[in-house]
């Protein structure tokens, strides 16, 4: 019988002993397993039983992160009762610290204490594999026919679509988070250090986590809407967190899965500066995207901000109206929005692509980008998640984590101040006045038919509560529709 199917009002120590190794013997670990049996792999749930959820979740993962951890919150906690909400907002909480996509890294955290290696392994491989296969063929589809006419104008409906789904994101992260006068504050602080003074990403992420702290330490009550819970809204899991996957911590631990990790993760890098060349656009972006795995704090949005600052202003890439149509084309695949990457380097790589045949080049360039994209995410995890285990419930990271979700409010507002800027107008300008730096719009060149199908977005999104997928569609047609008729 399937654990959905049961109507057990309350958490049983093994609802499937044969998957479960170990027991209450003495000299057991923190799980209560035999301490020769604590460090072998437990499946607390039949793997292959596993394997079809997290693929049958890997399918359903379209709409952000928010839209991501909704899904596997429904199919893991509500509908198979396999973990409880408060392990799983823990296991969040924790994901949520980390740089990167949280919610693959949700998923490979929720595999490991379901599955152990393996399955945290296979939970976040499935989680990405629909997104990496569908973002490929686009991208393709967008360097073969992006400048016909058709495509130009369903892009341009798309990228009005991506102003209200940012600003909606905007919305959405703001009453969840900010909960307190100082949070407030501290998002719009955030805000204007990225978007008039242009403080680096990682400084105002890693400065918010530090003032969390503070806040936590000196004025507990800016997080006091935090604690909140519904206990009597919980059901109990079928599974008890006794039986959940641990492993004990230790430094002999730490070491290996630090030199496996840092090994996989960057030999590829090594062996396409060997191939290709120290100075070739794939070596460059494998190393940037190296870089960025390792300090883009805040959620997808937030590390689209940086990647967008570097991929446009800095390296020059593609244009800022690329980097729109690749949120967009994101916005409509399943997996992580972070796979816009793919995009950004599958089209750079294909206009600059060197000695190489451009689709080569482009290919090359998407394949090693989402491999150092993604498998920090799994080191992350098995590095950090057993001592995670052993800090459910400290005060000091719900409180870095309050800090850094509260000016993750800001980065993203930025977010949706630079795409405003150059979906709607056609030409911008970089003015700087000593610290002050801001990019400001020729308003005589203006896109009526954008902003237009931008407000209607807004209204499907806000008003009407369209889905994400329903309003990228709506406006591809509007766009389309405008660009055939000669309106845009």
């Amino acid at each position: 019988m399937n654990p959905a199917d049961r109507n057990t009002p309350t958490p049983t120590p093994s609802p499937n002993p044969s998957p479960v190794s170990g027991g209450r013997g003495g000299g057991g670990d923190a799980a209560g397993r035999p301490a020769a049996e604590a460090s072998r792999p437990v499946d607390v749930v039949p793997f292959r039983a596993a394997l079809r959820v997290w693929f049958a979740i890997s399918l359903q993962t379209f709409g952000g992160p928010a839209g991501q951890i909704a899904v596997m919150h429904r199919a893991l906690v509500e509908e198979r009762r396999w973990i409880g909400p408060r392990r799983f907002q823990h296991a969040l909480n924790y994901c949520m610290l980390l740089p990167g996509p949280e919610a693959q890294q949700l998923a490979i955290y929720i595999g490991w204490l379901l599955n152990g290696a393996r399955g945290g392994l296979a939970a976040g491989t499935l989680f990405v594999i629909p997104g990496v296969v569908a973002m490929a063929v686009l991208s393709a589809v967008y360097v073969a026919f992006g400048s016909t006419t058709v495509v130009t104008a369903v892009f341009t409906g798309l990228g009005a679509a991506v102003l209200a789904i940012v600003a909606h994101a905007v919305v959405r992260v703001a009453k969840r988070a900010l909960a307190h006068p100082a949070l407030v504050a501290l998002a719009a602080a955030s805000f204007a250090a990225l978007a008039v003074f242009a403080v680096p990403f990682p400084v105002v992420i890693a400065v918010a986590g530090i003032v969390g702290c503070a806040l936590g330490r000196w004025v507990p009550a800016v997080f006091a809407g935090d604690s909140r819970r519904d206990d009597d809204a919980e059901r109990a899991p079928l599974i008890s967190d006794d039986v959940l996957h641990t492993s004990r911590p230790g430094a002999g631990r730490s070491a290996r899965v630090l030199l496996i990790g840092i090994t996989v993760w960057a030999v590829p890098v090594a062996v396409v500066a060997a191939t290709t060349g120290a100075s070739s656009i794939i070596t460059h972006q494998g190393v940037f995207f190296s870089g960025t795995a390792v300090v883009t704090f805040g959620g997808a949005y937030a590390v689209l901000a940086y990647v967008a600052q570097k991929a446009v202003a800095g390296f020059h890439w593609l244009s800022a109206a690329d980097m729109v149509h690749g949120l967009a084309l994101a916005e409509t695949t399943p997996g992580p929005l972070i796979m816009v990457v793919q995009f950004v380097v599958f089209v750079a790589a294909y206009n600059n692509p060197g000695s190489l045949n451009p689709w080569v080049a482009a290919t090359l360039g998407a394949a090693i980008t989402v491999w150092v994209t993604f498998v920090p995410c799994f080191l992350f995890i098995f590095l950090g998640a057993p001592y995670v285990e052993r800090l459910r419930g400290n005060a000091a990271i719900g409180a870095a984590l309050g800090g850094i979700t509260a000016a993750v409010v800001g980065v993203i507002a930025n977010l949706a101040v630079y795409f405003a800027v150059h979906t709607l107008f056609d030409v911008t300008t970089r003015h700087g006045w000593g610290p002050v730096h801001a990019d400001l719009p020729d308003l005589s060149t203006l896109h009526p038919a954008a902003l237009t199908i931008a407000v209607l977005a807004g209204i499907l999104i806000f008003r009407v509560r369209l889905s994400v997928l329903r309003t990228l569609g709506v406006c591809a047609v509007l766009g389309l529709f405008t660009g055939v008729t000669g309106l845009s």
